[in-house]
């Protein structure tokens, strides 16, 4: 697919916990979920960059990406799939609120991490996560690429910098 010439550049292709308040995954595609080495929590996703305005609709800038939550824990998935695929409304992080006695159980930094997905809800406890953009955005009529603009399904953790 060919590129207009004032394609959208990301600022940087490793993105963190950081880079949070910069970020959003509203309508960002899931393609897959794993569970990695030393606890971590893979998503392989779209994400949405940018949405541009076109003659008659909007277009989006789209990435291949794999978000890594670093060594979670209490882990809930309360998930209502049937087909389509999974899309991510919401993600929000909140201070986590020992209960009293359990204190030492939290690690210092840690917080409770919910993706709102538009079929359920995955929460977790995590330090914080890096999201490795794999390949430089498409303009797209739709929000999410298709499996061969992607690459197939993939938690590589190797960025797509040109």
């Amino acid at each position: 697919m060919e590129q207009p010439a004032d394609a959208f550049v990301p600022e940087k292709y490793l993105w963190t916990q950081d880079d949070f308040d910069k970020m959003g995954w509203h309508d960002s595609q899931v393609h897959a979920i794993s569970f990695g080495e030393n606890g971590d929590l893979l998503l392989d996703i779209d994400y949405i960059f940018k949405w541009a305005a076109g003659a008659t609709h909007f277009r989006f800038w789209v990435s291949p990406c794999t978000l890594v939550f670093e060594n979670v824990y209490d882990v809930d998935f309360d998930l209502s799939y049937s087909t389509g695929g999974l899309a991510i409304d919401q993600l929000s992080r909140d201070e986590i609120q020992p209960i009293e006695g359990e204190e030492d159980l939290v690690e210092a930094g840690d917080r409770a991490w919910t993706i709102a997905l538009q079929q359920g809800l995955i929460q977790f406890k995590s330090a914080g996560f890096r999201q490795f953009i794999r390949a430089r955005p498409l303009l797209l009529n739709e929000q999410a690429l298709e499996i061969s603009q992607r690459g197939g399904i993939s938690f590589d953790q190797k960025t797509g910098e040109a």
